[in-house]
């Protein structure tokens, strides 16, 4: 029994650290508000020919860039907690980890450019918003949320408890 409340409270601090990404990088928001708009768009409509396993690897890529910035942020905590003085190597740590992040991103476009670039599915999209002009201004407005999650963030960051 004891082992499985362990393995619980793992689970426990792994979402407190997922959490605190989320509420403190703004990069992290941005990740995710893009991969929330393009599973909304694949998964909801029929536009794109996607097979299963072209979902998987936008899955598994998507995961990869989330990860990275997530180890971004623990390599960045971890270098401000050793020391409080900027270092250089405290800068190459930083940049390495902010390097990482960056190669996951730009190959995950990549990837994600291969599976979707599918000039039927654009037109089939551009169809669809002209015909659905409501829908259209749907989709402009949502991102009016979209935008206030990656710039603002937590409304909470500075207060104290």
């Amino acid at each position: 029994m004891q082992e499985i409340i362990r393995l619980l409270k793992s689970f426990t601090y792994a979402a407190k650290g997922i959490l605190h990404c989320i509420k403190s990088e703004r990069n992290l928001r941005i990740h995710l508000t893009f991969l929330t708009y393009m599973f909304s768009i694949l998964l909801s409509t029929d536009w794109f020919l996607l097979s299963r396993t072209d979902y998987a690897v936008l899955a598994v890529v998507s995961a990869l860039v989330i990860s990275a910035e997530i180890i971004n942020t623990a390599v960045e905590n971890a270098v401000n907690l050793a020391s409080r003085e900027h270092t250089e190597y405290g800068r190459i740590a930083k940049d390495a980890a902010a390097g990482a992040v960056l190669v996951a991103a730009v190959f995950a476009i990549i990837t994600g450019l291969i599976i979707m670039l599918q000039p039927e599915a654009f037109k089939a999209m551009f169809a669809y918003f002209t015909a659905e002009p409501l829908m259209f201004i749907l989709l402009l407005i949502s991102l009016i949320p979209a935008f206030l999650f990656i710039f603002w963030g937590n409304p909470f960051k500075g207060k104290k408890k």
